[in-house]
């Protein structure tokens, strides 16, 4: 085969021509030798389009074949690895730009898998290019290196051992080529520049490796950094468009040279942001670092800000973002608040202020694109990068670590609102007004925390500075009006026509014309509930407001809206019951419209060739989606609906879980799962819609979705409880049902917790149809516990004891069968060992009750049928009952007290109850600084000495010891899994043990007394009498359910 000329006839404009092109080198690449070719095609051709169409095909083959475990396609055979691997680097420093890209990619996958054990030499060749005299191999060098840190990047302790070597060898050099390249003003300069500075990128992400940590390594590279932060920037840099700036190298190289010395800050140089893992590593080079380095680079950062000030320099968005962030750092270390404290007037007024306030193109977003601006504005974890996410991050931890400086942050407000306020109309500058709106929102949780001496003066600005934005002619500032609202849900009004105030006027906001304005209206609205005043005043209009929440969902993808609906089903239900088949149809269809975008998003990217990321389809439309399933499932468990109703609603959501289940939408899966348990339990019987919903999660299921067994167990269990009719009438579903036991016992991808839903589920078989249909399948029950239990050496305690109860399970339906099959597998005496082995195992009611239930039915069985393996054991079926009988009423008082606990919630708390916890102020902070209006920030004194806790470390911290207590108690399980279930429904509940015990003990003795007898004779005494008083007692009837 002409290989040049077949890879030309993939760049043909005949469909057929490409195809047969294509089929031949499919072939090809199976063949010994095929990358070498393609390499020499690379290196040799002169034709760009034949050159560029090699290096892609030669990507996809090193990417799906060069890795030995688990590769995609047949792996490249190994007497082409070392030749390739040599001939790679020479061609790839000789290559065009476009080209070497291709072969940088190859480079990284050989890396990843053959570096360093297979590969020794590698660096050996790229410090030779590095020290090459012309540019091109000095780029190389460079990509190179660049590739070994990227492979480096999130490992950690002995995996990057290999990482210090290469950080000693080659990183002199490259700060070496970094400091001339800082006076380089072209634009190839630049690209090397950012490589340079990637390289340390990688190298500290995770760990700083000990080279770096020497105090001249510290001092080169911080050098280095600062040195292109402070330059001023080449002309190619300057382009017209702010978004071409950004892409530009220079300033690429100047957002990563930021981001190295706020990573050192960050991660490795703040003694107070250390894990207790870390100190151990870190600890002299952050007491170092705090002292003699981050007090250069913040006055660094601040020379660029006071430029950017001036008006005469720009920033890109990194650079004032990242900024930010070593501001917000330096605020609770002792060392950086007393350098960063002189300038925070100015930082306030001329940094901060001005990144809160909207721009031009935001100003002109909130018009011409709304729903863009609302998933900015609205999206802040996508965005939290952004420089008015970093402001808002530097106001709430200065305010929170530093509550004096709130006086001068809120003086500063209201310096800009009493301006604006009496300013005449035309000198009015609405973003001032919006900007301090949004700076004050910002502090809500700090204004209005405990002992806060300015709390109570909060509704007064609200009626003076925010309520008359509800009217104003500017969309933004009304939108901002809404979100203050919303932001300050947990104050509390005096005055009664104030909150009525609120409602009017957000109930205009929610018919505004400006979509941003409708969406922040309904936020705000959510929050309103807790006020009784106005939950009385809803009621009279709660399905016109459901609609107009509803009509919103359709216009804009913000998941928050659902959030907002989902209450109010659960507040207003009864309000809602007769709109309840309206309601769930517009639900259904806004639901059905966002998946059809999504599926359509989704095949767009498919039909580019794009390889979605992890977590990449969890856009906003994924998440708006799952608003809507949460809200349809609060809406059917809540509604006081009629069994025709339900039945009705069922029919309407079928497409929901249709078109969910069908696409494969896994990150939905669980919503919808829950959704069929709500409309099965709530209707207890199982509707034809409901039955064809169970043929697609069975059929969900058989085409990989085993590991959502967990998610489908609650509908499962009630299509057993509910539809045990048609389960014995249609023997297919009966075998769909146990066909899924036996799935996730054999598959090898589920762990424990999947295999306890397989034995629950058996469970619910066996329990709910008793009478003999289970009798064809309880030897497969059997089989499938038994070799789990006897192959697995320390199995996990909450699995151990969910299989023992599959085999007790079988045995309470039909002991003589179930004994059966153990004896002709000579499981018995092993079974038996192990259930009376670990009989304090079962704490439960429900494992207790199983107990009792299965040894009765056991005691049912004749002297001559019980088999010989077991027969001198038989007795200690009355130890076990007795001992099971001694423990049942503790365990039912157990249940009892977590029963109370769960019914003792606050309801009211928990539904109108903030996300956000208050801040406290303590006296210190309190003592002189009761006013707000007024205050000059300067005459603030500064309460808080010294270095500030780092809460999030210590909770970190707390986290990790956890871990730790977790992984050291893993191998004896957590009991947490064995809890009592409040919620679990089985057919034991109603099952009497004494009784069921009595009549299997009055049988035994009339029918078989020398039996009876022998297993008698063998108690203790105390055992003996206690068993007599059992078999006396009669248990009080059961109270009825508290409603």
């Amino acid at each position: 085969m002409d290989l040049r000329s077949t890879i030309h006839s993939t760049l043909s404009a005949d469909q057929s021509t490409r195809q047969q092109a294509e089929l031949a080198l499919k072939h090809a690449e199976q063949q010994q030798g095929y990358i070498l070719e393609l390499l020499n095609l690379i290196e040799a051709e002169q034709d760009h389009g034949v050159r560029l169409a090699t290096a892609v095909l030669l990507k996809n083959r090193v990417s799906r074949a060069w890795p030995t475990e688990n590769p995609i396609n047949q792996p490249i055979p190994d007497p082409d690895r070392k030749p390739f691997r040599d001939r790679l680097l020479p061609v790839l420093a000789n290559s065009p730009h476009a080209i070497r890209a291709q072969l940088v990619a190859i480079l990284q996958t050989i890396l990843q898998n053959d570096f360093p054990k297979k590969w020794p030499e590698f660096m050996n060749i790229t410090i030779q290019l590095l020290n090459e005299q012309n540019a091109n191999s000095v780029f190389a060098g460079l990509q190179c290196l660049l590739a070994v840190c990227r492979t480096y990047r999130f490992m950690a302790g002995q995996e990057r051992a290999n990482l210090d070597n290469v950080v000693e060898v080659a990183f002199p050099g490259i700060l070496a080529i970094g400091g001339r390249l800082v006076d380089d003003t072209s634009a190839e300069g630049a690209e090397m520049l950012r490589i340079v500075v990637k390289c340390y990128k990688h190298a500290v992400y995770y760990e700083l490796p000990k080279p770096l940590q020497t105090h001249q390594a510290t001092v080169d590279w911080c050098t280095l950094f600062l040195r292109i932060i402070t330059k001023e920037p080449p002309e190619h840099a300057l382009a017209e468009d702010a978004d071409d700036r950004e892409q530009n190298h220079w300033w690429k190289s100047r957002k990563w040279a930021y981001a190295n010395l706020n990573r050192l800050f960050v991660r490795y140089g703040n003694p107070n942001g250390l894990s207790a893992d870390s100190k151990k590593d870190y600890e002299g080079f952050a007491k170092n670092f705090i002292t003699n380095f981050a007090p250069e680079i913040l006055k660094g950062y601040l020379t660029e800000i006071e430029k950017w000030v001036g008006g005469n320099h720009w920033l890109s968005k990194p650079s004032l973002s990242y900024t930010l962030i070593f501001l917000e750092e330096c605020v609770k270390p002792a060392a950086t608040w007393e350098n960063l404290k002189p300038h925070l007037d100015n930082l306030i007024k001329h940094l901060v202020f001005p990144v809160l306030c909207q721009n031009d193109e935001e100003l002109e977003m909130f018009t011409d694109d709304p729903s863009e601006y609302l998933h900015r504005k609205l999206n802040y974890y996508e965005e939290s990068s952004s420089p008015d996410m970093a402001a808002t991050n530097f106001l709430i931890a200065l305010t929170k670590s530093r509550k004096s400086q709130t006086f001068a942050v809120l003086s500063y407000v209201n310096e800009v609102v009493t301006r604006y306020e009496s300013a005449p109309d035309e000198q009015k500058i609405p973003r001032e007004k919006e900007g301090a709106l949004r700076m004050i929102g910002s502090l809500s949780t700090v204004i209005l925390g405990k002992k806060s001496p300015i709390a109570d003066q909060v509704e007064y600005f609200f009626v003076r500075h925010v309520f008359p934005e509800f009217q104003s002619p500017h969309g933004f500032l009304r939108a901002r009006a809404c979100n203050t609202l919303e932001k300050f849900e947990q104050l509390d009004f005096k005055d009664p026509n104030n909150l009525l105030l609120i409602y009017s006027n957000i109930l205009k906001c929610m018919a505004d014309q400006e979509l941003p304005v409708r969406v922040m209206a309904s936020l705000a609205l959510q929050p309103l509930i807790r006020h009784e005043v106005i939950r009385n005043a809803m009621e009279q209009n709660i399905p016109q407001i459901m609609h107009q929440l509803l009509k919103l969902a359709n216009e804009v993808d913000v998941d928050a809206l659902a959030n907002v609906m989902e209450d109010f089903v659960e507040v207003f239900s009864e309000q809602l019951t007769p709109f309840a088949v309206a309601l769930s149809e517009q639900l259904r269809d806004t639901y059905l419209r966002i998946v059809r975008d999504l599926l359509e998003k989704n095949d767009a990217k498919g039909a580019n060739g794009d390889v979605p990321e992890y977590g990449e389809y969890l856009d906003d439309k994924s998440i708006a989606a799952l608003g809507v399933l949460q809200t349809i499932g609060t809406l059917i468990l809540t509604l006081d609906a009629t069994t025709d109703v339900l039945m009705h609603l069922e029919t309407i959501l079928m497409p929901v879980i249709q078109v969910t289940l069908q696409n494969k939408l896994y990150d939905l899966y669980n919503e919808v799962f829950e959704i069929i348990d709500s409309c099965t339990f709530a209707s207890k019987q199982i509707s034809d819609s409901m039955w064809q919903a169970f043929e697609l999660m069975h059929k969900t299921f058989k085409e990989g979705a085993e590991l959502y067994l967990e998610d489908m167990l609650p509908a499962l269990n009630n299509f057993v409880s509910y539809g045990k009719e048609r389960l014995l009438q249609h023997p297919p579903y009966l075998a769909a049902m146990v066909g899924m036991v036996e799935d996730i016992f054999h598959d090898p991808k589920v762990g424990g917790v999947d295999r306890i839903c397989g034995c629950r589920l058996a469970e619910a078989l066996m329990l709910h149809l008793p009478g003999g249909p289970m009798n064809p399948y309880l030897s497969k029950f059997i089989e499938l516990a038994m070799q789990k239990l006897l192959e697995q050496k320390n199995p996990v305690k909450s699995l151990k004891i969910h299989l023992l109860e599959m085999v007790v399970n079988a045995i309470y339906y039909n002991p003589s069968l179930a004994l059966a099959f153990l004896e002709q597998n000579g499981w018995t005496n092993k079974f038996f060992s192990m259930w009376f082995g670990s009989i304090e195992l079962f704490r439960r009611v429900h494992d207790k009750k199983l107990c009792i239930a299965s040894i009765s039915a056991l005691l049912t069985i004749r002297a001559e049928d019980v088999p010989p393996s077991v027969q001198t054991g038989w007795p200690r079926l009355l130890t076990g009952a007795t001992y099971m009988f001694k423990t049942l009423p503790a365990a039912e008082k157990h249940r009892e007290e977590a029963n109370k606990a769960d019914n003792d919630g606050d309801y009211n708390d928990d539904l109108y109850g903030s996300d956000e916890e208050a801040e406290d102020w303590t006296e210190e902070e309190t003592v002189g600084n009761q006013q707000w209006g007024g205050v000059n920030a300067s005459e603030v004194e500064d309460t808080t000495k010294g270095d500030i806790k780092d809460e999030s470390q210590a909770y970190l911290d707390f986290l990790s010891e956890e871990a730790k207590k977790f992984g050291a108690l893993a191998d004896d399980d957590d009991d947490s899994v064995m809890d009592e279930d409040n919620f679990f429904e089985s057919p034991l509940d109603k099952f009497d043990p004494y009784g069921a015990f009595r009549i299997s003990m009055t049988n035994l003795q009339q029918t078989q007394p020398q039996l009876y007898q022998s297993l008698i004779g063998v108690l203790e005494q105390n055992d003996r009498e206690f068993l007599e008083r059992t078999l006396q007692y009669q248990p009080p009837p059961p109270q009825p359910a508290q409603q």
